[in-house]
C-alpha cells in the first residue's frame, strides 16, 4: 500500500519499459497464492485463489482458472491473439458487446469471446492457432515456475496489483495515453498516429534529457506522435544503445523502451513466444543493476492492455476524461480498462511491497506522466494525468538495498514451435503503413509510394529499415 512521504527527490532517472497486451491475472494471479494472497510485507494482494471462473460454452460447465504448466506450448499460451479492441472487452467484461447502463463489470465473459474470437480467426489465413487450442484456454494462468524473472522482480521489489489500462481497448489508444494521456477520442488500431502533445516536448521545453529506444529497430513510437518524429535522431536509439548508455553512466532522465514487434520478437503479445520477453525483462534489468546509475534509477516495466486475457478484478468507473475529444463508439472515457501487470523495480523500493494508490484514482498509464511532471516539475498534459497519482511514495528506503532479487534465477526457453513464425506482426503492418508515408524521394522525385507487397515477417522487417534509413539519409542530406 502507498506509504507517506517521497523518495522521488532521490530519482534522476526514470525507465519504463511498455509490453504486450497481458493481463495481471495471466501474469502474476498467482504471484502471492501460496501465502493466502498476503505479502512478506503483511500486505494484501489482489490475486487470485484458485476459485474463480466463467461460464463455459453453451450449455457446458463452468470454466475455472487454471495454472498453466512446464510444456511446449507454455509460452504460446492462449494458444492465438484473443479479442482485445473495445466491442470485445465489453463482451468480456458484460457479456455484450455494449456497456450496460450503468456499466457494472462482472467479467464473466472471457471464455465465450474467446470461443467466438477462435471461431473466426480460424477461417482467416492471417491468424494463427497452436493445435488444440480451447475457448477454456483463456483461463490459463501463468505462475512463479513460468515466469520466473518478472515472478522475482514483482516480489523482490513492488508489485502494483490495481494498475489498469487507461482505456477499455487495444494498443495504440493506451500507447497514446502513455505519452500525451489521451487517445484524442481514438477507441481502436484504425488511428495509427497521434497530435496530441507528448511528455517528451514537455521535457524538452524544461532541458531535461529523453530518449526512446526500439529493441533492434527505430522505434515505432517516432513515427506515432507527430511532435517528436522529426526530431534529432539523438533521441531514439535501440537495445543496444541503452545498454552501453547504462554501462557509462549516461542514461537520460527519462527513457522509454519497445519490444520487437515481430512474431518472432519478444513483446510478449498473444500467442508469441513470452520466454523471450522474460529474457528482455532479465536483461534490461541486470543493465541498469550494473550501471553507476543505479542507486538513482526507478524502472517500470508494464503492459499497454489485457489482451483480451483473464482478469477477475471489474475496472473502475471514476477515470477522468482527458479532454474534450469526442469518443469513438459513444465511449466517454469514464472506464478504466482492465487490470496489467505493473512491477516498480529500485534498490529504493522494500522488499515484497504491494502498492496502490492511497486515494479513490487508482494507477493507470498516466501515472507514469505524473510521476515524471512530479519528478521534473512539468505541468499536465491533459486533465487524465493531471487527476492521476505518482509512484514517488514507493521509494520509502533511505539507503539504497545491495541484494539481488534475480540473483540465482533462471531464465526460462520455450520448447514448442512457434506457431506464427514467418507471419507479420499487427504492429509490424502498422510500423510499415506509418513509415511508407515518410517523404522519401526516390529516383523519380516521387517522395510517397505504396509499400510493395509485403508477405511474411522478414518483408515488414526489411521494409520497415530500408524505408527509415532511406527517410534518415534524406534527412541528413537536406542539412548539408
Amino acid at each position: 500500500m502507498a506509504t507517506s512521504g517521497t523518495g522521488l527527490s532521490a530519482i534522476n532517472h526514470i525507465v519504463v519499459l511498455m509490453l504486450e497486451n497481458r493481463s495481471f491475472d495471466h501474469m502474476l494471479g498467482f504471484l502471492y497464492a501460496d501465502a493466502g494472497n498476503v505479502s512478506p510485507a503483511g500486505q494484501a494482494f489482489e490475486g487470485l485463489t484458485g476459485k474463480e471462473s466463467n461460464p463455459g460454452g453453451v450449455g457446458g460447465n463452468a470454466v475455472t482458472v487454471f495454472k498453466i504448466q512446464p510444456g511446449t506450448t507454455t509460452y504460446y499460451m492462449p494458444g492465438a491473439d484473443p479479442g482485445e479492441g473495445y466491442t470485445a472487452t465489453n463482451a468480456q467484461l458484460f457479456g455484450s458487446n455494449t456497456a450496460p447502463t450503468p456499466p457494472v463489470a462482472k467479467n464473466q465473459g472471457f471464455v465465450s469471446n474467446f470461443a467466438a474470437t477462435l471461431s473466426w480467426e480460424s477461417k482467416n489465413k492471417s491468424y494463427s492457432i497452436v493445435p488444440g487450442t480451447t475457448a477454456n484456454d483463456i483461463m490459463g494462468v501463468h505462475t512463479a515456475d513460468t515466469l520466473p524473472v518478472l515472478s522475482a522482480l514483482a516480489r523482490g521489489f513492488a508489485v502494483c496489483d490495481h494498475w489498469y489500462g487507461s482505456a477499455p481497448t487495444e494498443t495504440l489508444p493506451n500507447r497514446a495515453f502513455v505519452h500525451a494521456a489521451t487517445s484524442q477520442g481514438h477507441m481502436d488500431d484504425k488511428t495509427k498516429s497521434f497530435t496530441a502533445p507528448t511528455i517528451y516536448s514537455a521535457l524538452g521545453k524544461q532541458n531535461i534529457s529523453w530518449k526512446i529506444y526500439g529493441y533492434d529497430a527505430d522505434p515505432l513510437t517516432r513515427h506515432s506522435f507527430s511532435d517528436i518524429t522529426n526530431l534529432s535522431d539523438s533521441y531514439f536509439g535501440q537495445f543496444k544503445d541503452f545498454q552501453a548508455e547504462a554501462a557509462n553512466g549516461t542514461l537520460p532522465s527519462y527513457a522509454f523502451l519497445e519490444p520487437s514487434w515481430g512474431s518472432k520478437g519478444n513483446s510478449q503479445h498473444p500467442n508469441y513466444d513470452v520466454a523471450l520477453g522474460e529474457q528482455y525483462i532479465h536483461d534490461l534489468y541486470y543493465a541498469l543493476r550494473n550501471s553507476p546509475q543505479w542507486s538513482q534509477t526507478l524502472l517500470i516495466i508494464t503492459y499497454d492492455e489485457h489482451g483480451g486475457c483473464y482478469d477477475h478484478v471489474p475496472p473502475p468507473t471514476n477515470a477522468v476524461p482527458p479532454d474534450n475529444s469526442a469518443g469513438e463508439y459513444g465511449f466517454d472515457f469514464k472506464r478504466f480498462g482492465p487490470r496489467v501487470p505493473t512491477v516498480l523495480v529500485s534498490p529504493l523500493i522494500p522488499a515484497g511491497t504491494v502498492f496502490r494508490a492511497s486515494g479513490d484514482t487508482p494507477f493507470d498509464h498516466t501515472s507514469i506522466l505524473k510521476t515524471v511532471q512530479q519528478r521534473w516539475g512539468l505541468s499536465a498534459l491533459t486533465a487524465r494525468d493531471a487527476a492521476a497519482p505518482d509512484v514517488g511514495s514507493v521509494l520509502s528506503l533511505a539507503t539504497p538495498r545491495t541484494d539481488d532479487p534475480l540473483s540465482g534465477v533462471v531464465v526460462p526457453a520455450s520448447k514448442g514451435a512457434n506457431p506464427s513464425a514467418n507471419k507479420p506482426s499487427h504492429l509490424q503492418e502498422v510500423y510499415a503503413d506509418l513509415v511508407s508515408s515518410l517523404p522519401v524521394p526516390d529516383a523519380d522525385g516521387d517522395t510517397h509510394r505504396l509499400p510493395p507487397r509485403l508477405e511474411t515477417d522478414y518483408d515488414y522487417d526489411r521494409y520497415i529499415r530500408e524505408r527509415v534509413a532511406a527517410w534518415k539519409a534524406s534527412r541528413a542530406g537536406l542539412k548539408k
